[in-house]
């Protein structure tokens, strides 16, 4: 065992695989044994593995100016083409763009950036945030606390109430939904539910709502027809900002340019960006505001002498370089369209996993997929911890598909979108042995 402390691992069970290489949407280890990456790495290689045009890119930025920061009004020519580039794509209007490096302190930005404005407008007490149950948002301190994921809660010890984090229903109809409840009347319950929790909480308190909109790490849940529509017509009654966390749904991957495109979310406020944006190439995240909050904190920044936010890596100039080809390369070769098309087709293709006997329900939208193994297909009912969906996860890697077991036991495929139909077959056919093992695996632990 090396001397890493793993992140998102039981540290009893570490190196267990090691990859060497990847060449387009595959993956190689140290033993030559090949997989399909059914997860994108971490959601995030859309473009997949050795893309020259990438490589390229890097070391020519690197070559040129391989370090620069952006404190005290410096700048550099590729950050500023790539803020413009942001600003045209995202559905805001008149969009602003603070650079970072992850998902996680994206959203950390955010939470610094809400209370900046809120106080700059006076209105300081006008700070809390609500978070969904069964969500994830990241691991720093502040985004930890946004994520509804108790393993990612569980021994830190985590701020909640200081920072203001309340919380509300998650929008899954399957696991949450009351017996003979319709779709049109969860959604309606779990409204009611948000618009209760803001009157309680007072509406002057609340800066903002937060949500994916389709979901990754905590299952891939994609809300029922009309959820967001009414969430937002509840935060307009209440002048409360929709916060759209696109950090995995951004850039193709729910088979539109971006998740609130393909789920009817209406000009967010604010957005937070990371992961395909390089497609993971170079560590990079944008955190995304309407110009309205803009102006609110440019103008305090004046009075202060300094707006006193910012990372070293802020901007970093080999990262913007890469995220722009990564930009140019979707658009000039139509990548949201190629996966728009076999994101249908990948849908369509798990949808028989419906009629398999551990399945109780398969969901997604475009390149980003679910399928939830379930202890009693009839009722639903949820198998008692992670074994199964560990075990099934582990049986694909055998067979060669890297996926990934999240909330439990779901069974999480995220392919890059270059992927073929042909490599949607071959990670269908892959699933469907891994799954018949699971089946085995189960009735012979049951007995």
């Amino acid at each position: 065992m090396s001397q890493i402390i793993y992140p998102t691992t039981n540290l009893y069970a570490t190196e267990t695989l090691t990859i060497e290489r990847g060449e387009g949407a595959y993956v190689f280890d140290n033993q030559g044994n090949k997989y399909i990456e059914g997860l994108a790495g971490l959601w995030c290689t859309s473009l997949g593995y050795n893309n020259k045009e990438l490589i390229e890119t890097a070391t020519e930025q690197m070559s040129r100016l391989s370090y620069s920061h952006m404190f005290g009004g410096k700048t550099h020519q590729v950050g500023m083409d790539l803020s413009e580039k942001l600003a045209q794509m995202v559905p805001m209007d008149d969009a602003k763009v603070f650079f970072g490096n992850s998902g996680s302190d994206a959203n950390d930005t955010h939470i610094k950036m809400l209370r900046y404005y809120f106080n700059a407008i006076g209105k300081p007490g006008k700070y809390k945030v609500i978070a969904r149950e069964r969500s994830y948002h990241g691991v720093t301190v502040a985004s930890a606390s946004l994520t509804g994921l108790p393993p990612n809660h569980t021994h830190f010890g985590l701020p909640f109430e200081s920072l203001g984090v309340l919380r509300t229903d998650a929008p899954h109809y399957y696991r949450n939904a009351f017996p003979n409840e319709s779709e049109a009347e969860f959604v309606d319950r779990i409204v009611n539910n948000l618009e209760r929790l803001i009157l309680s909480e007072g509406p002057e308190t609340i800066a903002a709502f937060i949500a994916e909109p389709i979901t990754g790490a905590s299952g891939v849940i994609v809300p029922p027809a009309g959820y967001y529509q009414k969430v937002q017509a509840v935060l307009n009654k209440y002048d409360i900002l929709f916060w759209a966390d696109e950090v995995i749904t951004a850039f193709g991957r729910t088979g539109s340019d971006f998740g609130c495109n393909t789920m009817g979310i209406k000009k967010p406020d604010m957005m937070s960006l990371a992961k395909q944006l390089s497609s993971a190439y170079m560590p990079i995240s944008a955190s995304v505001i309407k110009g309205e909050m803009f102006e609110a904190i440019k103008q305090q920044s004046r009075d202060v002498g300094v707006f006193g936010h910012g990372y070293t890596y802020s901007g970093h100039p080999v990262a913007c370089a890469v995220a722009l080809k990564t930009l140019e390369i979707y658009l000039r070769d139509g990548v949201f369209e190629h996966a728009e098309k076999t994101g249908n087709y990948m849908q369509s293709k798990l949808k028989a996993f419906e009629q398999h006997p551990l399945v109780g329900e398969v969901r997604g939208k475009g390149m980003i997929a679910a399928i939830e193994l379930v202890a009693n297909k009839k009722t639903g009912e949820p198998f008692n911890d992670g074994a199964v969906g560990s075990y099934a996860m582990q049986a694909c890697q055998n067979n060669g598909l890297i996926c990934r077991a999240v909330a439990g036991s779901s069974l999480a495929l995220c392919p890059p979108l270059i992927v073929t139909e042909a490599q949607i077959d071959e990670i269908v056919e892959k699933m469907r042995v891994s799954l018949d093992q699971t089946l085995e695996y189960v009735s012979t632990s049951s007995r």
